[in-house]
C-alpha cells in the first residue's frame, strides 16, 4: 500500500519534469528561429539568372562581355547562382524568321520557376526581352547590358529595368587613325550585312560626313567576306582598315568569334583599327575603345544590388564612353607607327621585352663575372709589372754585386795578370833591342829582322788579348744574353787564372767537350762563375795544406744539357754544410763575406740552369753546373 503511494507520487514529478523540458525545447527553438532566419537572409536562397545572348555564345564582341559578366558575377555574388544562358539565333540572319517558337520555348521552360533576374547582352537581345517580357517575365527585373544608347527602346522601359548602355564615338575612332597615320588617304570600313550591322552602316556614314573632304571612305558591307579578303590584300598605299562588325556577311555566311578578323589580319597590307576592346590584342592597332571591364563591373554591380532587394528604378548609370586609348606594341612595330604620335595618356600593351629586360639577371651575372675577371686581370697585370720591376731591379743589383765580386776575384788574379803581361812585354823589349843592334851592322840580316818583327807583333797581340779579357771581366754592363759556345767561354776564364794556379803550385787542367756546346747566356757572367769556383777550389787546397793539389775543369754534353764540372783534391765540404754553401753570407773562410757561391747560384739560375755540389769518394769536392742547350 505504501509502495503504490510512493510510485504514484513519483509519476507526477516525472511528468512535470517532462513538461519543463518540452517548454525549454520550444523556447530554444523559438529563440533559434530568428537566428536561422537571419542566416537564411544572409546566405539567401538560390538565385536564378537568365543570360540572353544576341547572336550566340561565341560571337564577339558580345561573347567577351558575357564571359566577363558571368565570371565576375559568380565571384562577387553572396548567394548560390544558377546561371542559364540562351542565344537569340534569329538575330544572325539577314532575313530573320519568326521568333514565336523561341518565345514559346522560353515560356514553357520558365513557367514554373521564374528567373530572379534577366540579363540581356547586346541590342538584339535587349529588344527581344523588351518585346516579350509581358509574356515571359512580367515581374522579373531586367538589365539591358552592352547596348548602344541609340538602340535602347526607351518607350518600353519600366521601373523594373536597368540600362547599362555604351556610347559609340566614331569620329573619335577615325580621328585616332588620322593622328597615327596623317598621310592616310583611304579608310576601308568592314561591317557585316545583318539588320543590326546595316543600321550601323548608316550611323557611321552620318557621323563621318565631316571627313568627306579629308579622306575617302570605302564600304565593304555589301561584299562577301571572301571578296573583302581579296581586296584587303591589294589595298593602295596610305590606306587603313576600320573593323566594325562582321557577324553575317553579304552572302549570308555567319562568322563567329574573331576568326574573320584574324583571317583579314593575315592577308591585309594595311593596319586594322577598331573601337571594340574584344578585338584588341593580336589583330588591331588599338585606340579609344569600349572597356569590357568597366561595362562588366557596372552590370554585375546592378545585378547584385537588385538581387539584394534594391528596386531597379533606383539603379541608374550614364552611358559608358570610350576608355583611354590603348595600343598593341606589336602592331605599332609592324606598321612603323611612331610612339610619339600616340595621344597623351595612351597605354602600350604587349611590348616585347628588350634584351636587358629579358636577360637582366644573366647580363648582371655576366657583367659581374667580367668585372671580377677584369679586377683579377688588372691585379695580375699590376703584380706582373711589379715582378718585372723587381726582376729588373734584382738583375741590376745582381750585376752590381757580380761586378764587385769580379773586382774581388781580379784582385786575387793580379799576380797572374802581371805575369801574363810581363812575358809578352819582356819579349817585345828584348826583340826590339836585338833588332836595333842588328840594324847598326853595315849589312844586317833582313830575314832575321823580319822574324823579330813577327815575334814582336805576336807578343803584342798576346798582351792585347790579356788586356781585352781583363777589360771584359771588369766592365760594368747589364745582363746581356746571347748565343755562346761554352767550351771557348770556359777556356777564356781558365786563361785568366792559369798564372795564379802556377804560382800556388796547383795543377789546373781543362778538358773540353768533343762537340760544340751552344747555350744561351752572358759570357762574362758565366766566366765569373767558372773563376769563382776555381778560386774557391784553390783556396780550399791552400788552406788545408794538401800535398796533391789539382783542379780539374771539364765540359761535357749530358742529353739536352751542357755541364761544367769543377773538381778539386782538397778536403771537401763538411756534410752538415753541403745544404748551406749557396746561402748568402755563409762562408768557412775567416776573411770571407759568403757571397761568392750565392752569386754563382743566382747567375746560373738566371740562365735557367742548376748547380749542385757533392763530395767525391776519393776526396775533394765537385761543383756541377747544368745549362740547357740550344736546339
Amino acid at each position: 500500500m505504501s509502495g503504490r503511494m510512493s510510485t504514484d507520487a513519483v509519476r507526477p514529478r516525472h511528468a512535470a519534469a517532462a513538461l519543463l523540458c518540452l517548454a525549454l525545447l520550444v523556447a530554444a527553438c523559438m529563440s533559434l528561429a530568428p537566428a536561422a532566419a537571419a542566416e537564411r537572409s544572409l546566405r539567401g536562397e538560390l538565385k536564378r539568372v537568365l543570360l540572353l545572348h544576341s547572336f550566340g555564345r561565341e560571337f564577339r564582341p558580345w561573347s567577351e562581355f558575357a564571359r566577363s559578366i558571368k565570371a565576375e558575377l559568380e565571384q562577387q555574388s553572396p548567394w548560390p547562382l544558377d546561371i542559364q544562358e540562351h542565344a537569340l539565333l534569329t538575330a544572325r540572319f539577314n532575313n530573320p524568321g519568326p521568333e514565336a517558337p523561341f518565345v514559346e520555348y522560353l515560356h514553357s521552360l520558365y513557367q514554373g520557376a521564374m528567373p530572379d533576374i534577366v540579363l540581356s547582352i547586346g541590342a538584339p537581345a535587349a529588344r527581344f526581352a523588351q518585346r516579350y517580357r509581358a509574356r515571359l517575365f512580367p515581374d522579373t527585373p531586367l538589365i539591358l547590358s552592352t547596348v548602344e544608347q541609340r538602340l535602347v527602346n526607351r518607350a518600353d522601359l519600366t521601373d523594373n529595368d536597368v540600362v547599362i548602355a555604351v556610347r559609340n564615338d566614331f569620329m573619335a575612332a577615325f580621328d585616332n587613325i588620322l593622328q597615327l597615320l596623317p598621310d592616310t588617304r583611304t579608310i576601308a570600313i568592314v561591317i557585316g550585312a545583318s539588320p543590326l550591322e546595316k543600321f550601323w552602316v548608316e550611323e557611321v556614314k552620318r557621323e563621318l560626313k565631316p571627313l568627306g573632304e579629308r579622306v575617302e571612305l570605302v564600304w565593304y558591307s555589301d561584299l562577301p567576306f571572301e571578296e573583302i579578303l581579296k581586296r584587303a590584300a591589294k589595298l593602295p598605299p596610305h590606306t587603313a582598315l576600320f573593323w566594325g562588325l562582321m557577324s553575317v556577311d553579304a552572302a549570308g555566311i555567319v562568322h563567329e568569334s574573331d576568326i574573320a578578323l584574324r583571317s583579314l589580319h593575315a592577308v591585309t597590307n594595311a593596319p586594322i583599327f577598331s573601337y571594340q576592346d574584344p578585338f584588341f590584342g593580336g589583330s588591331t592597332v588599338g585606340g579609344p575603345m569600349h572597356s569590357v571591364a568597366e561595362t562588366s563591373s557596372r552590370t554585375v554591380s546592378a545585378a547584385i544590388r537588385i538581387l539584394g532587394g534594391e528596386k531597379p528604378g533606383n539603379v541608374k548609370y550614364e552611358p559608358i564612353g570610350f576608355a583611354p586609348p590603348r595600343y598593341d606594341w606589336r602592331e605599332l612595330q609592324r606598321w612603323g607607327i611612331s610612339e610619339s604620335r600616340l595621344p597623351p595618356g595612351s597605354e602600350i600593351l604587349f611590348r616585347e621585352p628588350n634584351i636587358w629586360e629579358r636577360y637582366r639577371w644573366q647580363m648582371l651575372l655576366i657583367t659581374a663575372v667580367f668585372l671580377v675577371q677584369a679586377g683579377l686581370i688588372s691585379g695580375l697585370l699590376h703584380e706582373r709589372r711589379r715582378r718585372r720591376f723587381a726582376e729588373v731591379e734584382s738583375r741590376q743589383r745582381l750585376a752590381e754585386l757580380a761586378h764587385a765580386n769580379r773586382y774581388s776575384a781580379v784582385g786575387e788574379l793580379t799576380t797572374s795578370i802581371a805575369h801574363e803581361l810581363n812575358q809578352p812585354l819582356g819579349s817585345i823589349l828584348t826583340n826590339a833591342e836585338t833588332a836595333e843592334l842588328m840594324l847598326k851592322n853595315p849589312s844586317p840580316d833582313m830575314d832575321e829582322i823580319r822574324q823579330i818583327l813577327a815575334d814582336i807583333r805576336r807578343d803584342d797581340q798576346r798582351a792585347s788579348e790579356v788586356i781585352r779579357r781583363l777589360r771584359r771581366v771588369l766592365r760594368k754592363t747589364p745582363f746581356e744574353v746571347g748565343e755562346i759556345e761554352l767550351n771557348d767561354t770556359v777556356r777564356e776564364a781558365i786563361g785568366l787564372v792559369t798564372a795564379v794556379a802556377d804560382g800556388r803550385r796547383i795543377v789546373l787542367t781543362y778538358t773540353p767537350a768533343l762537340t760544340l756546346l751552344h747555350v744561351r747566356g752572358d759570357p762574362v757572367q758565366l766566366q765569373q762563375v767558372v773563376l769563382n769556383l776555381i778560386i774557391n777550389a784553390m783556396d780550399a787546397m791552400s788552406d788545408a795544406g794538401m800535398k796533391k793539389r789539382e783542379v780539374r775543369v771539364t765540359t761535357v754534353r749530358a742529353g739536352s744539357y751542357a755541364e761544367i764540372r769543377v773538381a778539386d783534391t782538397g778536403p771537401g765540404i763538411a756534410s752538415a754544410d753541403l745544404g748551406s754553401v749557396f746561402n748568402p753570407f755563409f762562408t768557412t773562410k775567416p776573411e770571407g763575406m759568403g757571397m761568392g757561391l750565392a752569386i754563382v747560384k743566382t747567375i746560373v739560375e738566371a740562365h735557367h740552369g742548376t748547380i749542385r755540389v757533392e763530395n767525391q769518394p776519393w776526396g775533394g769536392a765537385q761543383f756541377t753546373i747544368r745549362l740547357p742547350l740550344l736546339d
